[in-house]
């Protein structure tokens, strides 16, 4: 006669609370790991600058940019939060005059800086010291010795669909635009890929390495530098408005020749 006793359960298999332990000691190792690496670049960021330059800064910052960012960097409604944007955004907004914002708009027009380099520079160190971040660039990836051609490649897939493939810019959506490139130091150029300013998103360097960002650096100040062959160069806004300039100018032209014949005619 069969037994009616259950098979008993598989020995070895695995418990489901077993998975969740699992799980949580995995997130907890990762999030601790993360925290010490944190760490360990905001103490490397702090010792590189000088204290003397972080209180410097924090004096500055407390009044200009508290009103809208809050005391301790956390934003407030009036402006977004600045931990973790790094010393290469506030050196890139305030280093253009695009900060403080002097008032509200579809974006942060490019102005006269209202600031020292050194006093830029203390912020920078600052806000570094709060909370890591993206660094102000080696010197050694804003020099124009690059590879201009593919610099030139670099920027027409990543960046051309919205600067002009020529750097020139162009209007965006809801009154936003891409600036024109040309006349803006290395430095910013770069702190903008690795930032992401306004509309713009960023490059870090799993996108493109600091050498493809000296790549298309080399390619805008060569683009910028080299001469027209053609002649005046119209903004290098493309046929749209060599083509608005032929019409207008080309056209009337003919037809004011045409005029003055009839009328030496009669």
């Amino acid at each position: 006669m069969p037994s009616s006793r259950r098979p008993s359960r598989r020995r070895g298999r695995r418990s489901p609370l077993a998975t969740v332990v699992l799980l949580a000691l995995g997130l907890v190792f990762t999030g601790s790991s993360y925290a010490l690496f944190t760490a360990t670049s905001a103490g490397d960021a702090a010792t590189a600058a000088s204290q003397e330059s972080i209180d410097h800064g924090q004096k500055l910052f407390a009044a200009n940019c508290a009103t809208c960012h809050g005391m301790n960097l956390e934003g407030t409604e009036a402006g977004p939060t600045l931990l973790g944007v790094g010393a290469a955004s506030v050196d890139f907004q305030v280093g253009t005059g695009r900060m403080p914002l002097a008032n509200t708009g579809p974006q942060a027009p490019e102005k006269p800086v209202m600031f020292t380099e050194e006093d830029i520079q203390a912020m920078a160190d600052y806000v570094a010291s709060v909370s890591p971040g993206p660094g102000i660039p080696e010197e050694e990836y804003l020099q124009t010795t690059g590879d201009a051609t593919r610099g030139a490649e670099l920027f027409r897939i990543n960046c051309a669909m919205c600067h002009n493939v020529a750097g020139a810019g162009g209007a965006l959506t809801q009154g936003k635009y891409a600036p024109a490139l040309h006349g803006t130091s290395p430095k910013h150029i770069y702190e903008a890929m690795t930032t992401g300013p306004q509309n713009m998103p960023v490059f870090n360097d799993a996108n493109l390495t600091p050498e493809d960002k000296r790549d298309i650096i080399t390619a805008l100040k060569y683009q910028e530098e080299a001469p027209s062959p053609g002649g005046y160069e119209l903004g290098s806004l493309g046929p749209v408005a060599e083509g608005l300039f032929a019409w207008v100018f080309g056209l009337g032209a003919i037809v004011a020749l045409t005029v003055w014949i009839t009328a030496r005619s009669n």
